[in-house]
């Protein structure tokens, strides 16, 4: 089948970016590995188990797969804000789980693609639908189609729509027409280094790509959303009011100035700065059906009292002193010991 042909397909299916690689060993796995085993990966133990050495070739998920349809659909809205926003009573949760849940989105659009193919090709052939979570070098493989280069905040960028995009991948045992990896258009530019709070992006002293990482042990994404367990108190006063993931790497970024925001209303913000006060007052329940259909379910119940216990630290409110003071008699030793350390932040009751 024609490439192009494919790529007009999914783009009527609401993917902005498309292109095809090879599904092929990924040399790019080499330096993946490496970055795990300096210990880089966290707790994330998904990222370094059985499941890690799938990573190296894309036909260990789909042996018969020949070509691997890479396609990115843009998440960014027009909503006012960033994560400095004035009002320290508001928390803030990363661009990304504004609004929906975007597995759900993005497979749905990937199997419309691989309808209208099986419809548009007589012949049979085999597929698989792959969104974030298979054990996949998706930006390695969407930059070999020509969706764009992986910057120096380690997420891929397209010349034309920035990185506010998703990545989804659709494995097919068709012969396709590869693209051609865009070029880094980085430049000299050291913006996302220089603006990250916790200096998660670091060198890796290696003569050639990838000449930057993420160490994720120092990423307010990982410290607010995977990791389980106690926050650094180190890096805790350089989060901010963080309460879910974080985009100053992307927001610093040039290439995203002139975004353009999606039409999908699945994406449209019905979180992003919410109150810090409003959600330390919520019960497991209240959490559940709130973040039902958002990706800051993820967190949990008590990653996200965690982190809004921290984010009020650093908001440090002499008003807050009566809901951490709650969070810090919870059941939960961890929520505990954080609203403990926040209540330490705060100003003294006057007289």
């Amino acid at each position: 089948m024609d490439t192009q042909r494919v790529l007009r397909l999914a783009r009527e299916c609401g993917f902005e970016l498309a292109g095809v690689a090879r599904a092929e060993p990924l040399a790019e796995f080499a330096f993946y590995r490496t970055w795990v085993a300096a210990g880089m990966a966290g707790e994330m133990r998904y990222l370094a188990d059985h499941r890690a050495s799938l990573r190296a070739d894309p036909r260990a998920l789909l042996p018969q797969a020949r070509s691997v349809i890479c396609v990115g659909k843009v998440y960014h809205t027009s909503a006012p804000g960033t994560h400095g926003t004035a009002d320290g009573g508001r928390g803030w949760i990363s661009r990304y789980a504004w609004g929906e849940d975007y597995h759900v989105i993005v497979r749905a659009g990937l199997r419309r693609l691989l309808e209208k193919l099986r419809e548009a090709i007589r012949a049979d052939f085999v597929a698989r639908v792959l969104v974030d979570a298979a054990p996949l070098l998706e930006r390695a493989l969407a930059r070999r189609a020509g969706l764009g280069w992986i910057g120096r905040n380690t997420c891929l960028i397209n010349q034309r729509t920035g990185s506010w995009v998703f990545l989804g991948e659709l494995l097919v045992s068709l012969e396709l027409e590869p693209g051609q990896p865009a070029p880094d258009r980085c430049g000299s530019c050291m913006r996302c280094v220089e603006a990250c709070p916790t200096g998660a992006l670091v060198p890796t002293g290696l003569p050639d790509d990838p000449a930057w990482t993420l160490d994720a042990r120092r990423c307010i994404s990982y410290l607010t959303i995977e990791l389980r367990g106690t926050i650094p108190e180190e890096l805790r006063s350089q989060m901010g009011r963080h309460v879910f993931g974080c985009d100053i790497c992307q927001e610093v970024c040039p290439w995203n100035r002139k975004a353009p925001v999606t039409a999908e209303a699945g994406f449209q913000p019905r979180e992003y700065a919410p109150g810090l006060a409003e959600l330390a007052s919520l019960d497991r329940g209240q959490f559940a059906r709130r973040f039902a259909r958002s990706p800051v379910r993820r967190a949990g119940y008590e990653g996200l009292m965690r982190n809004v216990a921290v984010a009020m630290g650093n908001s440090a409110r002499p008003d807050w002193r009566e809901p951490l003071e709650r969070l810090a008699s919870t059941a939960s030793p961890i929520v505990a010991e954080h609203a403990r350390w926040a209540l330490a932040r705060l100003p003294e009751r006057a007289g």
